[in-house]
């Protein structure tokens, strides 16, 4: 059985960076939320079923899902967030399965941002790692990566689980409050520990 090894975290706490560290150290990293895109890019194969539930206007003209439309709608009303999740995790969970099966590495790290909130990831896992950081310092690294307001940033902290409870669903925890050298050698400390349980 491949050791899976689930990475989660809030947004800002760092995730695509320890993802990134795991992978230059050899680990297949399987991204749900890259999946995510693939699937409502241009082309992608859930945006004529988006058509369908959500109506034109929440594609864009180059044919991907309108994703700041959508953000709009989602965050505004649960019955249409919940309609979003049933279209598309199903989808995303396919294809992050079929990228597991295939993978040659020695183990792999599934991203899943909402690991803890979602039902059914655990079971398929060997490990769950959480990225953890200050919450002031979630929204300034996400201010200055992507130009949202505080005011969004803090909206969306709100709508993830509480840090505590992520926290206590970990096996094992990356301190990401200081500097990258830091995080990249904590990287190294658990893709040690990984390879051990996987030749186990």
């Amino acid at each position: 059985m491949r050791l899976v090894v689930g990475l989660t975290g809030g947004i800002g706490s760092g995730k695509s960076a320890a993802a990134e560290e795991f992978a230059r150290l050899g680990a297949t990293v399987v991204d749900t939320d890259a999946i995510a895109h693939e699937l409502t890019g241009a082309g992608g194969a859930a945006v004529p079923e988006i058509t369908r539930l959500f109506g034109r206007a929440f594609v864009d003209s180059s044919g991907a899902m309108d994703r700041k439309r959508m953000r709009d709608l989602v965050f505004s009303d649960a019955e249409e967030k919940a309609r979003l999740e049933a279209l598309l995790h199903p989808m995303i969970r396919a294809e992050s399965e079929r990228r597991i099966a295939s993978s040659a590495a020695p183990y792999v790290v599934l991203v899943v941002p909402l690991l803890v909130e979602s039902p059914g990831y655990r079971a398929r896992l060997g490990r769950v790692l959480v990225v953890d950081c200050p919450q002031d310092l979630q929204i300034s690294r996400v201010r200055q990566r992507s130009g949202l307001p505080e005011a969004e940033v803090r909206r969306i902290i709100a709508s993830q689980i509480q840090r505590e409870r992520r926290l206590a669903a970990a096996d094992d925890v990356i301190d990401n409050s200081g500097t990258i050298v830091a995080l990249q050698q904590r990287v190294r400390e658990l893709h040690e520990n990984y390879l051990r349980i996987a030749a186990a």
